[in-house]
């Protein structure tokens, strides 16, 4: 079972809770409902849970995650079957102007032979928890419900 490791940064302000969600970049995405993400990645052989969010916050968002302390909010199951490990860190001035994404090739259209490179994400802000529910794949509400226990604004 593919295993994947995010780092869900969260904010409180008078808004109320808001998380940081990214985006994910690329044509198939581009029009979809729930194409926003927990910044997360693959765990590599025997990576550490937690440095693997790091690292994949930082190649996904284009500057390092911020430091402090987490709070692991679990495994979370996506419709393909993919486990997503979450963490939160509390972030409370994070912020970037541009999203600076590695890339990936895909293969379009699929059998074609012919690759593309796109980002792996193209966007990423700060949303309230609640809208957030509604853009994130749906195997990643139950974090975002999760963190919502845990801070209580």
């Amino acid at each position: 079972m593919v295993l994947s490791a995010g780092l869900l940064l969260y904010r409180v302000d008078d808004a109320g809770l808001q998380v940081w969600i990214a985006h994910m970049g690329g044509p198939f995405w581009r029009r979809r409902p729930r194409a926003w993400s927990i910044p997360k990645g693959l765990v590599e052989g025997d990576e550490d849970v937690l440095e693997t969010a790091r690292r994949e916050f930082a190649e996904e968002i284009g500057v390092p995650a911020p430091s402090g302390p987490t709070i692991d909010i679990g495994e979370h199951r996506q419709a393909s079957g993919k486990r997503v490990r979450v963490f939160a860190l509390e972030a409370p001035s994070f912020d970037v102007a541009e999203v600076h994404s590695n890339t990936v090739q895909l293969e379009l259209p699929r059998g074609s032979g012919r690759f593309v490179e796109v980002p792996e994400v193209d966007d990423a802000r700060w949303v309230s928890i609640d809208a957030a529910r509604d853009m994130v794949v749906a195997g990643q509400v139950s974090a975002l419900d999760r963190l919502a226990d845990l801070v209580q604004p």
